[in-house]
């Protein structure tokens, strides 16, 4: 198992450092994307469904807002995953006699990767993409059949 033993000494934190239990839990964290996957899947398919029965434009934003929360949320354990990976193993390749403040150090890359952030970086989230792609066809597949409907029941009229 990863870890490293250090000797005393009395300038801080000295000891033994296993990361066996913070690896189990981004195991555990990487386990939650797919629920975050799962429900953009859910979200996409609603909106879709809302769209198909020509359901009111509000219930449709709502299922776009649902959407950009999930890719919100998508990129914010994604920075969380790496900002942890990433202290870990530069704690393991310096090998300091002290004992640094693990969680000092997650929350300063973790605010680094956050600082990156733009509103656009979301609308790169895959899934997201393919939403919006798909709600575009289906509107226009809406269109085009609600416009050949109402031509054949003007020829009906006049026929």
């Amino acid at each position: 198992m990863p870890g490293r033993s250090t000797s005393s000494s009395s300038s801080g934190s000295t000891g033994f450092i296993s990361f066996s239990g913070v690896e189990s839990a981004l195991s555990s964290l990487k386990n939650f994307q797919s629920c975050i996957s799962s429900g953009m899947d859910t979200a996409s398919s609603v909106a879709l469904d809302l769209v198909e029965t020509q359901t009111e434009v509000s219930s449709e934003y709502s299922m776009d807002k649902a959407m950009v929360e999930f890719a919100m949320m998508d990129r914010e354990l994604n920075h969380y995953l790496k900002a942890v990976q990433s202290t870990i193993n530069h704690v393991k390749e310096e090998r300091s006699e002290k004992i640094p403040d693990l969680k000092l150090l997650v929350e300063k890359k973790f605010l680094a990767l956050q600082n990156k952030n733009s509103d656009a970086d979301f609308q790169n989230n895959e899934k997201f993409v393919q939403f919006k792609q798909q709600l575009k066809e289906l509107k226009k597949q809406c269109k085009s059949a609600c416009f050949a409907l109402v031509w054949l029941f003007i020829r009906e009229l006049t026929g």
